[in-house]
């Protein structure tokens, strides 16, 4: 049997546009009007002057490589310190090893006061003299077998309750390995003014003690060493003996002071730039 054909349920309608003119359709083509569109502003992109914004990326690339570069550098400065910290114990080792360096020693064997004298101006009760004299001897010992040591002038202060009551110096002298020599000085105060506190110190010890005066000893020199061929800078040198009774002379009569004998504290003074070790 044939198949019948049945029509659309729809016919096909035309569609009129706007100016009024009538378009037909077919199955396959139709013709659409669209309104005009509308023209696109064109906007430039906005580059700031003075050259091109470097992006994100290479902003990141930047801190990481100057981070590495500051890493790296401080890693090499901490290594090169430690390096020369291990060099410089290891050249001190040595050192003391071969030559077993040793401070000098010092020790008073003699002390007397020959004169002690506060005398008040008759005109002005404040104005106070101090006229002193003391008589010193010095043991300098260099207990050292490869070390020599080249002493400048040395000065010599007397402080008692510290207040200075005489001064003086001994000449300088070479002290080689392993020798000793003997020092004297005279140390004296003539006719120094002493202000009223300090009179006032040494009259109140003077009545305190009957046999004489609480007294240290200070010596202050720059020394040389000679370790082998080798001469070293001068450096300072502090030498202090502690606790020696004066015993003030009555009349004409010297005495030997007490607390003679003990050996005195020796301390260097190396200065490195500014401060003193």
């Amino acid at each position: 049997m044939a198949e019948r054909v049945y029509p659309s349920s729809k016919p096909n309608q035309s569609t009129q546009p706007l100016n009024g003119t009538t378009t037909s359709t077919t199955n396959n083509n139709t013709n659409l009007n669209f309104p005009p569109t509308k023209s696109q502003l064109y906007r430039p992109q906005y580059r700031p002057q003075g050259g091109t914004q470097p992006r994100p990326q290479q902003r990141h690339r930047s801190r990481r490589s100057c981070r590495r570069f500051c890493c790296c550098c401080f890693l090499w400065i901490t290594l090169f310190l430690i390096a020369l910290g291990l060099l410089a114990a290891i050249i001190g080792t040595a050192f003391y090893l071969l030559y077993q360096p040793h401070k000098p020693t010092f020790q008073i064997t003699s002390f007397k006061v020959a004169q002690f004298n506060i005398t008040t101006s008759s005109k002005d009760s404040t104005i106070t003299h101090l006229n002193s004299k003391f008589n010193l001897t010095l043991i300098a010992k260099n207990p050292n077998k490869k070390v020599t040591f080249y002493y400048n002038p040395i000065s010599v202060l007397v402080v008692s309750n510290g207040v200075n009551i005489g001064s003086g110096s001994i000449n300088g002298f070479v002290l080689k390995t392993q020798n000793r020599t003997s020092l004297k000085s005279l140390i004296a105060s003539n006719g120094d003014e002493l202000d009223l506190d300090d009179a006032s110190k040494l009259k109140t010890d003077l009545k305190k003690s009957k046999t004489g005066l609480l007294m240290d000893v200070v010596f202050e020199t720059k020394v040389k060493l000679k370790i082998g061929n080798m001469k070293t800078k001068r450096f300072g040198i502090r030498v202090k003996c502690v606790g020696i009774e004066g015993v003030v002379p009555i009349g004409k009569t010297v005495k030997e002071s007490n607390g003679v004998g003990a050996k005195c504290k020796v301390k260097l003074r190396i200065k490195v730039w500014k401060w003193y070790l």
